[in-house]
């Protein structure tokens, strides 16, 4: 499941375009963009709004840090003492309870050590992309526009010799960075 973080609409208003000449173009950029923005914060915004994500975890720690962020609802918690064999629902406030984006585990202390022993379902993210990540990957999109995807050869096509050039920024650009940093999710 991959869901666009923008729309080709909202670009091409974004950047005032009416022509249809790179709508092609644009609809690969943004595609792309999406994933790789997706990747770099370690989350996946919009995919899981409606649709429930399951995790594993093996227990022994005081609460399971949930990949997706925030959490929209838990729909179950499980246990499972034949490593994912069948599975016996845990009850919530009793067994569990949601706390800041994880699972924590009541009593208060540490999940039992068991590998693949529990599995939790929910869904998380963002019903609406924030206006400033949808900003963001705009940016990133005209940044890849701009530099014909920041890879450009020097040489003439037919030459035996090949040298690839990259732009000399190793990183994104600051405005982009930015916003981006503030959406990566950080599992410590």
């Amino acid at each position: 499941m991959a869901f666009e973080l923008i729309t080709r609409q909202e670009y091409k208003a974004y950047q005032g375009i009416t022509s249809t000449n790179h709508d092609v173009e644009i609809d690969s950029l943004i595609a792309k963009c999406s994933e790789f923005v997706k990747t770099y914060c370690r989350r996946r915004f919009i995919d899981y709004y409606d649709e429930a994500k399951t995790e594993y975890f093996n227990g022994d720690v005081p609460k399971f840090i949930l990949a997706e962020t925030p959490v929209v609802q838990v729909l179950g918690v499980d246990y499972s003492a034949d490593y994912g064999q069948t599975w016996t629902a845990l009850t919530e406030y009793s067994s569990w309870i949601l706390h800041e984006d994880s699972i924590a585990c009541i009593p208060v202390g540490d999940w039992q050590p068991q590998l693949r022993g529990y599995r939790v379902q929910y869904t998380a993210g963002y019903e609406v992309v924030p206006p400033d990540l949808k900003l963001a990957v705009m940016d990133l999109v005209t940044y890849y526009r701009r530099n014909d995807s920041a890879v450009h050869s020097a040489t003439a096509p037919g030459t035996n010799g090949s040298k690839v050039e990259y732009i000399n920024s190793s990183s994104l650009p600051a405005n982009i960075r930015r916003v981006l940093d503030q959406y990566v999710s950080d599992y410590s």
